[in-house]
């Protein structure tokens, strides 16, 4: 009896989780979507959106539309796009493949979201889907007045923006997406109001405009971490970077901002290129900056890390190597501390003979920089270069066969180098000082150790 009994409830059971799947799990395909990439079946996964079923499921085909799929959650309700991945949205027409359109409007804080948002606009979700573009303006997917959406296990390629954030989100989780091969950028942040991005285990790709793009805009608390972005430059087209921070033309700022774990590459060919660029309005504003570049793996652009009017940046635990023009470059910025990280030369690539390296600091100030390892700067001034800075203490860096000079204090005030290790070995390196300063005052040059190998075997001590 007892048997019985389990058996009839294994079976309630599993009818009922069967007729709960088949709900949850209604498809795009009983609204009349045919999926065979040929008929438009825009009017069609519309209609499994407006019907206000929660979980839009995609099976497996290509869905063909003409026109943005609209989400406009107050009137639908809590709507995911779903698929197992294996179902493509071929974008045909001009604007993005799918639009989720919120009204939230206050910020991060629980307090300031109003219940009909907790209720009915909950964490949209587009996961387990391919995007791809077959219009010059098709774009992939676009937010605005969302709190908590979620982006995942995504493809979106060959469209303009794969993801396009306007006007004011809050909460965004980008997370185990491939943006690619997209004739703009991968994630565009465009003037847009937003705070706390998480952008996670991504692959962000051979996007003209950009890989991660931010553009004026009140952006904070906006973390990259276990991502590769490679190639994300145009090879004609205006200055761009893997990373971008751009807060020309904005009033509000971008701070608090951190790239980790990630590799950032390519390519040097682009003009200006940069793995990651960020370019403030006011260094003395605590609104552009606290920035954090740690634990990354950087190469092969014209700069690995470009600062510009940027306050608090903390950059360690990096390793640089063939930045052309250099591997890292601040102008007008303060409060840096630049750590260990090693700037070196890949001996595997042969082209990177062409690349210079080392560091310039430009009219920046109150900065500490210690345990940095830089080697094998050609052409530069020097391998660390200060020029008309302030307050700078250089301690316990190594600097290794840097042409010209190891480092360069010029019209630089109240800094100190110390406990440094500078070797040279380079041949024909008449005129190499092992540290030059020209002009500026208060600066205190003490307790280095020089090893000139050339010098001692020109006097035949070697």
């Amino acid at each position: 009896m007892m048997r019985l009994f389990g058996l009839m409830v294994l079976l309630i059971g599993n009818l009922l989780a069967t007729g709960i799947a088949a709900e949850e799990r209604r498809s795009v395909r009983d609204f009349g979507a045919v999926g065979d990439g040929v008929a438009d079946d825009t009017a069609a996964i519309q209609r499994a959106v407006d019907a206000k079923i929660g979980d839009v499921w995609l099976p497996r085909g290509t869905y063909r539309i003409s026109q943005p799929v609209v989400v406009v959650l107050d009137r639908v309700g809590p709507t995911s796009l779903i698929g197992g991945g294996t179902a493509r949205l071929l974008m045909t027409g001009p604007g993005p493949a799918v639009r989720v359109i919120g009204t939230h409007d206050g910020t991060a804080d629980p307090h300031t979201v109003k219940p009909e948002v907790w209720q009915r606009q909950r964490s949209p979700r587009i996961e387990g889907i391919e995007i791809v573009g077959a219009h010059e303006a098709a774009c992939g997917i676009e937010a605005i007045g969302t709190m908590q959406l979620i982006v995942s296990r995504t493809v979106v390629r060959k469209t303009l923006h794969a993801i396009h954030l306007t006007g004011r989100n809050r909460n965004v989780i980008v997370s185990d997406c491939h943006l690619y091969e997209n004739r703009g950028v991968g994630i565009y942040l465009d003037d847009v109001n937003l705070h706390q991005i998480n952008v996670t285990g991504s692959h962000i790709s051979y996007n003209a405009g950009g890989g991660i793009v931010v553009r004026a805009g009140n952006v904070r608390n906006l973390q990259v971490t276990g991502c590769d972005l490679e190639g994300n430059h145009s090879a004609d087209g205006p200055a761009t970077a893997n990373i971008l921070i751009d807060g020309r033309g904005g009033t509000a700022g971008t701070a608090e901002v951190a790239v980790t774990g990630c590799t950032i590459q390519h390519t040097h060919k682009a003009p200006d290129s940069a793995n990651i660029r960020f370019i403030g309005t006011d260094a003395a504003d605590r609104r552009w900056g606290h920035l954090t570049i740690t634990g990354n793996v950087m190469s092969d652009v014209q700069v690995n890390v470009d600062l510009q009017k940027v306050r608090g940046a903390c950059i360690t635990g990096n390793t640089f190597w063939k930045g052309v023009q250099h591997d890292l470059r601040a102008v007008e910025c303060t409060n840096l501390v630049i750590g260990p990280n090693a700037m070196d030369r890949n001996p595997q690539y042969q082209d990177q003979q062409s690349a210079n390296g080392g560091v310039l600091l430009e009219r920046c100030r109150d900065m500490t920089i210690s345990g940095l390892h830089i080697s094998g700067v050609r052409r530069a001034p020097g391998g660390l270069v200060l020029r008309e800075c302030h307050a700078a203490n250089i301690t316990g860096c190594t600097l290794l066969e840097c042409e010209n000079t190891a480092i360069a204090l010029l019209d630089t005030h109240d800094t100190r180098v110390s406990n440094c290790l500078i070797r040279n070995h380079l041949p024909n390196e008449d005129g190499w000082k092992p540290i030059t300063v020209v002009g500026g005052e208060g600066n205190d040059v003490t307790g280095n150790t020089v090893i000139d190998r050339r010098a001692k075997a020109a006097a035949g001590d070697e």
